[in-house]
């Protein structure tokens, strides 16, 4: 019998029960394809994740009052939890290694062990408030504030065991033809089997933050000190009858502050300390010969800035006419006249009188606040040939446009009185029988505010009553 014993690569490629399979490590080598590869076993499992450590408590804050009596304040952050350990990989499970077949083998492997859980966060210390007025007392207490210590981390898990070959190599004889005869051929396959692989370790957590030390703040007041109330919004009702006290605590940010305690204290470095509590009262004084009564509910905002007093915002529906006096602690808002915004715009046109040069124009103030309220009217003319005021008319021409002098309007009480007639337009374009668009833009100013008001008239020319 003639054997012949050839080469790995051409016994893979030669013999019908190999199946090929999509390997790294078993690609093509020359041609040949790589052989059949089966797992036998069972893999471990993963295993789970050890979990975080709770984080510790936050200390309570505490406020004091120093007097000179020894104290100790233990106001220490609660330390984190440690993590837990990762649990163990779950070790493979071996089976009897097939013998005998003609295809490669892998034992199974063991799992990855469970990662460690992180260490909890130290709590943080409690903050300290200290009221003193005489810093040498400070050096009777002892103040232990420091931050809770981080938690230990959790260790991964091991990584469970794999499976070890109990052949690594075996051969299988293959023969083809019939004993005897010219092309009787036998070759002898080789196979392996590969060991299981030990799962992999998991990694251990993070430990766990530290706490921050607490803070000190510091009052040098022998009293509690009130709250800031730098701004406000009060009804004028409530300025004028009782007036309001605003305040603002100053602070400054400063270092050392462990060295005002006992030796051995320990408190974050910087501390806050009070500078100066300012205080002012506003009131309002209504001088106006306007019913207050319409104004009492409306809300002003206060605001306190430190060099300058209290400043007032009044609401915008609101035109004051009034001044800011600044006397010792006392800020004194001084009304002389009060309107509603919405009163400077109420002109009314009464229709045009007149003709040709004495064509005029009245306006009446609805709200009658125009002996107050100063006024500046600009006016455009314009004529149509049609009849403006029963539809749309497309053909208006401007014939003057500009600002009306003073001395063509006349105020009589609540009414405006504007000569039209009498500004520098030709006279062809006032007279009788031609349509008119005449548009006047009131600029009403009081006190500062200003707003405008634009007043449309449109009509035929005729011979006015």
């Amino acid at each position: 019998m003639q054997v012949t014993k050839l080469p790995l690569f051409l016994l893979f490629f030669t013999s019908s029960l190999m199946v090929p399979i999509p390997s790294a490590s078993e690609m093509c080598v020359g041609g040949a394809m790589a052989a059949e590869v089966r797992a036998f076993g069972q893999t471990g499992s993963n295993a789970d994740n050890g979990s975080s450590g709770g984080n510790g408590e936050n200390s309570d804050n505490l406020t004091i009052f120093a007097d000179g009596s020894p104290l100790t304040l233990n106001l220490v952050g609660e330390d984190g939890e440690a993590g837990e350990q990762g649990k163990p990989g779950e070790d493979a499970e071996c089976q009897t290694q097939p013998t005998g077949v003609k295809y490669n083998l892998l034992a199974p492997s063991g799992g990855n062990g469970g990662s460690g859980g992180n260490g909890g966060d130290g709590g943080n210390g409690g903050s300290l408030t200290v009221y003193a007025t005489d810093l040498s007392q400070l050096q009777q207490i002892f103040v232990n504030a420091s931050g809770g210590k981080g938690g230990q981390p959790g260790q991964g898990g091991q990584g469970g065991q794999g499976c070890r070959c109990s052949e690594p190599y075996w051969s299988v004889e293959t023969c083809n033809g019939n004993p005897g005869d010219s092309d009787y051929r036998c070759t002898t396959l080789e196979f392996r089997c590969q060991d299981g692989k030990n799962g992999a370790n998991g990694v251990s957590g993070a430990f766990g933050r530290d706490g921050l030390p607490g803070q000190l703040t510091l009052i040098n007041l022998d009293q509690p000190l009130e709250a800031d109330k730098p701004a406000a919004t009060v009804t004028m009702s409530a300025l004028r009858d009782k007036g309001y006290l605003l305040s603002k605590n100053i602070w400054e940010t400063r270092g050392g502050a462990a060295s005002l305690f006992a030796p051995g204290s320990v408190v974050d470095d910087q501390y806050l300390a009070l500078v100066q509590r300012l205080e002012r009262s506003f009131l309002l004084i209504w001088n106006a010969p306007q019913s207050f009564n319409q104004f009492a509910q409306e809300k002003v905002t206060l605001k306190y800035e430190n060099d300058q007093g209290i400043m007032v915002n009044v609401p915008d529906n609101i035109w004051i006419e009034g001044t800011t006096q600044q006397r010792n602690k006392i800020t004194q808002f001084i009304v002389y006249n009060a309107i509603y915004k919405r009163d400077a715009t109420r002109l009314e046109s009464k229709g045009l009188s007149g003709r040709a040069n004495d064509l005029q124009l009245t306006l009446i103030d609805e709200a009658d606040q125009s002996n107050l309220i100063a006024t500046k009217f600009d006016i455009t003319y314009s004529i149509t040939r049609s009849d403006p005021r029963f539809r749309p008319v497309s053909d208006y021409t401007t014939k003057y446009q500009g600002e009306i002098p003073e001395d063509l309007v006349i105020l009589d009480g609540d009414t405006f009185t504007i000569d039209i007639g009498k500004l520098p337009i030709e006279s062809r374009f006032l007279r009788s029988g031609l349509g008119v668009e005449i548009k006047i833009v009131a600029t009403r100013t009081f006190a500062g505010y200003s707003d405008q008001q634009t007043i449309t008239v449109k009509d035929v020319l005729g011979p006015f009553r």
